[in-house]
């Protein structure tokens, strides 16, 4: 019970990914499988929450055709965000009565994926952080258009607490990906703040790759878990 089992996948289109979450929301929810840790990239895609905005996506027709983005309306929660080779995606399906005594408490359930983002990004000597009144992880940059620090998000969040009581959906940590894709959406809905990367932060190449078993670690230590990889792409 104190074991998660974790899949790389490697790239996957998000259709597939997506329903592989709904067959093992199920599975989880009925006691058939382990609690889950999908790890993986998808090719590029828009995604819209429950809350997403039609005005939130800038790109045209045109413009998403060429750069072969695909749009899907998904039941997590939050707004428009992009998900893109370069970037590390994760989708924990956990049945969450068993990990929380005091079920249901989504907000400490996002907190704790935050953590272990952050956690993730000091392994990279990154100092990430949790921004009040915003979901998802930060991190302060200067640049040559803000000489002074100001907060850039590194990692969005979408979850879904399904009816079983088995989380779905998750994070997605921008690792390398390609920047300008988030030129066709205003993220996550915030349009006072930008987006960044790790590629970026630490001014090195990276790959989504390496990422895995640090993020893997890092969520062992926030969620009290043994982890055990079942799956390597």
């Amino acid at each position: 019970m104190n074991t998660i089992e974790v899949r790389w996948l490697g790239r996957l289109a998000y259709t597939a990914a997506w329903d592989m979450q709904k067959s093992l929301v199920q599975q989880v929810g009925n006691g058939e499988a382990a609690d889950q840790l999908l790890l993986l990239e998808h090719p590029p895609t828009y995604t819209f929450g429950r809350k997403g905005k039609a005005a939130h996506l800038l790109y045209s027709e045109a413009q998403l055709a060429a750069e072969q983005i695909a749009i899907h309306h998904v039941d997590r929660g939050g707004d428009v965000t992009y998900h893109g080779p370069g970037q590390l995606v994760g989708y924990p399906i956990i049945n969450l009565r068993r990990w929380q005594s005091d079920y249901p408490n989504p907000t400490h359930y996002l907190r704790s994926l935050e953590q272990t983002i952050i956690t993730t990004l000091a392994q990279f000597d990154i100092a990430g952080w949790q921004y009040p009144g915003y979901t998802g992880v930060w991190v302060h940059r200067v640049t040559a258009a803000s000489p002074l620090p100001e907060p850039y998000k590194i990692a969005a969040i979408g979850a879904k607490f399904n009816g079983n009581g088995v989380s779905s959906h998750g994070f997605a940590l921008n690792v390398a990906p390609q920047m300008a894709h988030f030129d066709g959406i205003i993220p996550c809905g915030i349009s006072e703040h930008s987006v960044t990367c790790m590629r970026d932060v630490l001014q090195r190449p990276l790959t989504v790759a390496q990422m895995v078993p640090h993020y893997v670690t890092a969520f062992a230590q926030i969620f009290g878990r043994t982890t055990q990889l079942i799956e390597q792409a």
